[in-house]
């Protein structure tokens, strides 16, 4: 028998990453931040001559105080754009109501500005305003669409937690490396760490893998060699 063609739509199947931008960008600067800082601390108070178990210390205090910071610091600046979206919908809320017309030649001028004649721009204005007006003119006009809508509570809780998993590592680095080694051990520790979490950040976000991955293990290695040079600068071993 004679197979039926698929039809467009189930051939085609397209993939987008935008719906990701929220929680992707939170959780590779969580993560990104977890290694290089916690690594950080535990590089520079080794290099200092400190006991380890100053070290683990230290490293455990980081780590939960850089979590919460993280949370805190991102659900700060996400609330401050959501409050914004707010504000602008409240806004455009009103628009429609009070002046409808004025609305309506507004969405039809935005698009015969991306090409539409005017005619044709005015009446797809029409139907988008009668399906939907305010989601007509928040993504229209006002950019704010459902995948890009700030999320505080999804920032804050993908920062919080990243952090926590980046610090992983240079805290088991701590925990195994033979005494005396503690700083090299977990400097190299972090530079595959960074490379590897560089690598998968481009990968999930569609950037080429070798760029992300270098460009994240060139900036670890200078926070680690700056880590480093403080703690030698105030070395305490007696």
């Amino acid at each position: 028998m004679p197979s039926h063609p698929r039809s467009p739509q189930a051939r085609h199947r397209e993939r987008h990453r935008t719906d990701r931008v929220g929680w992707l960008r939170a959780s590779v600067l969580g993560i990104n931040d977890g290694i290089v800082s916690v690594a950080g601390l535990v590089v520079g108070v080794a290099a200092s001559g400190a006991a380890p178990s100053t070290i683990l210390l230290t490293g455990v205090a980081g780590t939960v105080a850089g979590a919460m910071s993280m949370a805190a610091g991102e659900y700060v600046s996400v609330q401050s754009q959501a409050d914004t979206e707010a504000a602008d919908l409240a806004t455009e809320t009103r628009e429609l109501r009070d002046t409808p017309e004025s609305e309506l030649l507004e969405l039809t001028q935005i698009y015969v500005q991306r090409g539409l004649s005017p005619a044709l721009a005015r009446q797809v204005a029409e139907q988008l305003t009668a399906h939907d007006a305010l989601e007509a003119h928040a993504r229209d006009e006002l950019g704010i669409t459902e995948a890009l809508r700030a999320r505080p509570v999804q920032a804050a809780l993908a920062s919080a937690g990243a952090f926590t998993v980046g610090a992983l590592l240079p805290i088991a680095a701590t925990l195994l490396a033979p005494a005396g080694q503690v700083g090299m051990v977990t400097t190299g520790a972090t530079l595959v760490g960074l490379v590897l979490s560089g690598a998968l950040a481009a990968r999930v976000g569609g950037a080429p893998i070798l760029r992300g991955a270098l460009r994240v293990g060139f900036w670890g290695a200078m926070a680690m060699a700056a880590a480093a040079l403080v703690g030698r600068l105030f070395h305490v071993a007696v």
